[in-house]
């Protein structure tokens, strides 16, 4: 087992962990927020059982005040029977007894008048009654608030008894329209703490509203659009009040429910961020120190490969110098001059290299002779472009040329040594697309990106180091892009090499 796939599988391993650890935490949690949110949800039912609760106190108290107002009405009929027996009758004992009963109104303001409205007689008023002699103007049109009694004496004779609400009744009323409105106070300011809508009927103007935002409120498709929600979410409550109708209350989970409905996926987002971040610094600076490493081992290498390079060519000069020559001279020059490309690389690679256009067909064309005179006669090279065509690009041309001889490598190292291989340049407008494909044993697909691992390799006798060079080579140093385009097992696989103009 090779360090890639022991490697793959800690991932996969520690993303498990990490996978049981957070679903372990999003459970715990979500067994506290459902606690908390049931806690909520019963606030939110009482509140709405008070609200049915004082609706209907409001309703008993009305009719209370009703039944108040009617006996009212009643003792002002008897009132006006008394004033008419009174004036028509003579007996001494049912005479003193409508005038208790008369004297004992101490609650019910009343005017008795003639039919021309001169006042004759007044009881539990507020005016001076020896300055106002006539029931009219303001003072007729406050005692007109209910229908005055009609008093007959005779066919020809009457009069007229005004009330209005006793004083009592009044402050009644007073207390019944501040438990109204205080129950429409209570209910837009809540303990629950729950936004509310009041409505009428029709569901759509609204009364009295409470925990939204003013200005939003004057807007009425966001009042269309929260009572939506509102219904949605929760069942309005109807409530029936006296004089007033159908009235619905719309309302919606209060915030700190809301917030904690979705508290556990933003604890999970926040953990996956932290997760993401810290892999980032952590593969950036993994990343970091590979390039130090990469770099310092490339200028130590060329270092290296210098100082006998040097003696080497001085050799080769002083050979000349005696005057041997030959076939030798010219093998040893060459493979010279190759140690000297060799050691260019690597110096490059070690600090940044300055790119030039240069014809790509003509570099590839070069590249692959080089190959091809060191390769078996059995591998057959197609490139499909003509060798005066004339593509340019950017690049490095000792990187490029290793890039592609790294590639042609692999290429006859999976045909066995015998086989074709064919390359393929295309020019876009703003890239270049070189296809490099063999006939060879093919890669399986979950190996695409693995292969570019530093040190990975199928022979048994090899470094990993090519494929992992030509990826460093085209994506840090060129802004490429080097990846497998397809493969099949047994049937051949085409890298693809992509370069910007």
């Amino acid at each position: 087992m090779n360090i890639y796939t022991k490697k793959k599988r800690w991932k996969w391993l520690l993303f498990g962990t990490a996978v049981l650890i957070v679903a372990a935490s999003l459970w715990y949690t979500n067994i506290l927020v459902r606690e908390i949110a049931r806690d909520e949800r019963n606030n939110i039912r009482i509140w709405a059982d008070a609200i049915h609760q004082k609706a209907e106190l409001v309703n008993y108290t009305d009719k209370f005040f009703k039944q108040i107002k009617n006996e009212e009405r009643k003792r002002v009929e008897l009132l006006a029977d008394a004033y008419r027996i009174l004036n028509v009758m003579d007996e001494s004992e049912i005479l003193n007894f409508f005038l208790k009963f008369i004297s004992e109104n101490t609650t019910i303001p009343v005017i008795l008048t003639d039919n021309r409205g001169k006042i004759k007689l007044t009881k539990n008023v507020d005016f001076d009654t020896d300055t106002v002699i006539y029931l009219k103007g303001v003072l007729r049109a406050e005692f007109m608030v209910y229908t005055p009694v009609k008093i007959f004496y005779e066919e020809d004779q009457h009069d007229y008894l005004f009330y209005k609400d006793s004083k009592l009744f009044t402050e009644l009323r007073v207390v019944i329209d501040d438990l109204v409105e205080s129950f429409f106070s209570e209910v837009v300011i809540n303990a629950a703490s729950v936004p509310v809508i009041i409505t009428d009927s029709t569901k759509t103007k609204v009364i009295e509203y409470g925990l939204l935002d003013a200005e939003k409120a004057q807007d009425s498709l966001y009042i269309i659009k929260t009572l939506e929600k509102m219904a949605f979410d929760n069942d309005p409550i109807e409530i029936e009040l006296a004089d007033q109708g159908k009235r619905y209350i719309f309302y919606k989970n209060s915030a700190l429910l809301t917030r904690l409905i979705f508290f556990p996926y933003f604890q999970l987002g926040v953990i996956g961020l932290f997760l993401f971040i810290s892999y980032v610094l952590f593969s950036s600076a993994r990343k970091s120190e590979q390039n130090q490493v990469w770099a310092g081992l490339a200028k130590e290498t060329a270092h290296q490969l210098g100082t006998p390079l040097s003696s080497m060519i001085a050799w080769i000069e002083l050979l000349r110098m005696e005057g041997i020559k030959g076939e030798t001279i010219e093998e040893l020059n060459k493979d010279v001059e190759r140690l000297r490309k060799i050691t260019d690389r690597f110096s490059k690679i070690g600090s940044g290299p300055k790119l030039k256009n240069e014809n790509i067909v003509e570099v590839i064309y070069n590249g692959v002779a080089y190959i091809k005179s060191r390769s078996s006669q059995k591998v057959i090279y197609r490139i499909h472009q003509p060798q005066d065509q004339k593509i340019y690009a950017p690049i490095n041309l000792y990187l490029f040329e290793w890039v592609i001889e790294n590639l042609c490598k692999n290429a006859i190292d999976a045909i066995g040594g015998i086989g074709q291989i064919d390359i393929d340049i295309v020019e876009e407008e703003n890239l270049v697309l070189i296809d490099i494909s063999d006939n060879g044993k093919g890669v399986p697909k979950s190996k695409f990106k693995t292969i570019f691992n530093p040190g990975y390799t199928s022979k048994k006798r090899g470094w990993g180091l090519g494929l992992s060079l030509s990826k460093r080579i085209i994506k840090d140093y060129h802004r490429g892009k080097i990846f497998v385009k397809s493969s099949a097992i047994n049937k051949g696989t085409t890298f693809r090499i992509i370069l910007r103009k």
